[in-house]
């Protein structure tokens, strides 16, 4: 009897251990995604946007599937408007819009894809963007800032015209 409780017993102790670790894991898992998170935005506050763009991207193939995932994807593409990576920026930007419709990032990766479309030239699509934030988000703080750059931007219908004189030639 002795015997059989020596080999039983360690096997009873490894399940009821492993019960236990797998009732633990969701609560440590979602500790280690968060502590991941907050060093990779103290990288990020400290202005390495290099590391934190790394990092940012890490966390996202660790914990792809986090409640921090939409975060983690909108700061990639704050590290890339940072570092003047304007078109990948766009991509993460459009990132989190596509497939993180229920993000509180929303409204700002919208503004930033305005942002970036400013940064790039094409004046007609940040303004569309700008629209947008105004219209999606009307009392949020990137509204403000939305309707801020509407007021700052050049006027669709103000194209430039070539002022012709009597004496000029085409060259």
């Amino acid at each position: 009897m002795k015997k059989m409780l020596m080999i039983v017993f360690p096997g009873v102790i490894a399940v009821l251990f492993s019960l236990n670790l797998a009732v633990a894991a969701p609560s440590n898992r979602q500790d280690s995604s968060r502590h991941l998170y907050d060093r990779v935005m103290e990288e990020f506050k400290h202005r390495d946007y290099a590391a934190a763009l790394a990092g940012f991207r890490f966390f996202l193939e660790l914990h792809g599937q986090s409640s921090l995932a939409a975060n983690a994807q909108y700061w990639v593409g704050e590290c890339q408007y940072r570092l003047g990576r304007y078109k990948e920026a766009l991509n993460s930007f459009y990132h989190v819009v596509s497939y993180y419709p229920l993000s509180p990032k929303l409204a700002a990766s919208t503004l930033k894809i305005g942002q970036t479309y400013t940064r790039l030239k094409d004046h007609e699509k940040a303004r569309m963007m700008y629209e947008r934030v105004v219209d999606q988000y009307p009392e949020s703080a990137e509204a403000e800032l939305a309707r801020k750059a509407l007021d700052a931007s050049p006027m669709r219908d103000e194209e430039p015209t070539p002022q012709l004189t009597g004496n000029s030639s085409p060259e």
